[in-house]
């Protein structure tokens, strides 16, 4: 027989999610390709559906690991601490690979582009329109999270669910207001590498606006069955410290490419 171990750390179990969260990614994929291709859509729910469904069982497994088997002790909630952090430190280098293509293409654009920047024929966004409101709401949006942060450490859990649920509404304003822009915009993702650079950069952006309010969502959900405690609230904590991070990101896309790429 082997000899029980005993450690103050969680060993997850075996689980589907992990491949299922993959099959998922990969049947997104191919229907992307088929859409961009043949502009079928059905693989393309498929994906959505696989990927929405892990995510649903995903997290209730660790919430159920969190909350009720007493699985994340203090010792486990700082590895988890030390993960988000090298997580988002991944994320930082994720779009500075984007900033690193816009700038090589800006600051000494090409014959092809004309030698001009932004190139002819393109048409940039007003960054004091709709750009400058997403950045006043975004701002906010850090303000309000802050809010419900320290409301939930002093034990205020009324004002921490209004501040979860301005931040929010706050999101999703700042992801309809996208829309809006992209929708209102003049040139396209193939319009040159000015298009090609703004949309891949912004666009992720927005994609990681929309995950964080996923995010903030199933933290709100997790606050009416009181999951949250003054010391243990880490799966609140790590959505806090994420869209911290979105915030921070907009910012540097507003000033560079919205409007210093805009002059």
């Amino acid at each position: 027989m082997m000899k029980k171990v005993f450690h103050p750390y969680h060993l997850v179990e075996f689980s589907p999610w992990p491949l299922t969260g993959s099959l998922g990614a990969l049947t997104l994929m191919t229907g992307l390709v088929n859409w961009f291709h043949q502009d079928l859509t059905p693989t393309i729910l498929v994906g959505i559906l696989i990927i929405l469904m892990t995510m649903i069982q995903w997290w209730r497994d660790v919430t159920r690991e969190s909350t009720y088997l007493g699985h994340h002790t203090t010792g486990v909630q700082q590895l988890l601490k030390w993960g988000m952090i090298l997580f988002i430190t991944s994320e930082v280098f994720f779009f500075l690979a984007f900033f690193w293509a816009f700038f090589h293409s800006s600051l000494a654009p090409t014959m092809e582009l004309g030698c001009d920047w932004p190139p002819m024929g393109i048409n940039p966004l007003d960054s004091f329109a709709i750009p400058l409101l997403n950045t006043a709401v975004l701002l906010s949006s850090g303000v309000t999270v802050t809010w419900a942060h320290h409301s939930i450490m002093s034990h205020k859990i009324k004002e921490f669910k209004l501040g979860l649920t301005y931040t929010i509404l706050l999101g999703l304003y700042f992801t309809l207001l996208q829309v809006w822009e992209y929708l209102e915009s003049s040139f396209t993702i193939a319009d040159s590498v000015y298009g090609s650079t703004f949309f891949v950069a912004t666009g992720f952006h927005g994609l990681h606006v929309i995950i964080g309010t996923s995010f903030l969502i199933v933290c709100r959900m997790r606050s009416n069955f009181n999951h949250y405690s003054p010391t243990h609230h880490f799966g609140f904590e790590a959505a806090a410290w994420y869209w911290h991070f979105v915030d921070v990101v907009w910012i540097f896309l507003y000033l560079c490419i919205y409007w210093w790429g805009s002059m």
